[in-house]
């Protein structure tokens, strides 16, 4: 994935920006790497739409910030070096707490349809929704996840997700604008259904 072009998106394993730190690319990749071999036998792949400004673009991690990062400590590492304190991402953070309130964060693998960062023209810290033809591009990567993970179910987290996995996933709402009960209330759904409808929704 490091070496992938899609469409017009950064891709942070391989560029870096002003921003960063050195050697910042092969950082995140060090950090995915490192948080795929914890979930080596994760029982969900949860997808959604693509590397956010405030997440991903800084960690490598789909809906994760370097806030995230330190909370997880040491092999994680950030890799802006402007930014005081990490960057935090509002849907991030709304995932990783339900994830962490339910004790199921090493059960679920977070990716993206497009694994990389779609952003305006000429503006870096910024998200704008991914082509279809990213999506297209972005997809093969989550489909080889898939395939070599098996997982018991397949979340796609809002609506570009949903179109791209069609009916392989569940749908659950994304938890950006308002969503985030909705989201806290079909995830717990679907995590129970891996452990036989044990856990209870928020």
């Amino acid at each position: 994935m490091s070496q992938a072009t899609i469409g017009a998106t950064f891709n942070q394993f391989r560029e870096a920006g002003p921003d960063d730190v050195p050697d910042a690319p092969a950082i995140r990749l060090a950090n995915l790497r490192h948080y795929l071999e914890e979930r080596g036998d994760a029982a969900v792949v949860a997808v959604g739409e693509a590397a956010g400004y405030q997440g991903m673009r800084w960690s490598g991690i789909a809906f994760t910030s370097e806030r995230d990062l330190a909370r997880w400590g040491l092999p994680y590492r950030p890799t802006s070096r402007n930014r005081k304190g990490g960057w935090s991402e509002p849907s991030g953070t709304i995932v990783h707490r339900l994830l962490a309130e339910l004790r199921e964060e090493r059960r679920v693998i977070l990716w993206n349809t497009v694994p990389t960062h779609p952003h305006l023209p000429d503006q870096p810290l910024s998200n704008r929704r991914p082509t279809h033809q990213e999506v297209a591009a972005g997809l093969v990567y989550g489909e080889r996840l898939i395939e070599i993970l098996l997982p018991l179910r397949i979340v796609a987290v809002g609506r570009v997700a949903a179109a791209a996995l069609r009916e392989r996933a569940i749908y659950v709402r994304h938890p950006a604008q308002s969503g985030a009960r909705q989201f806290a209330i079909q995830m717990t759904v679907v995590l129970a259904s891996t452990h036989g409808g044990a856990l209870r929704a928020p």
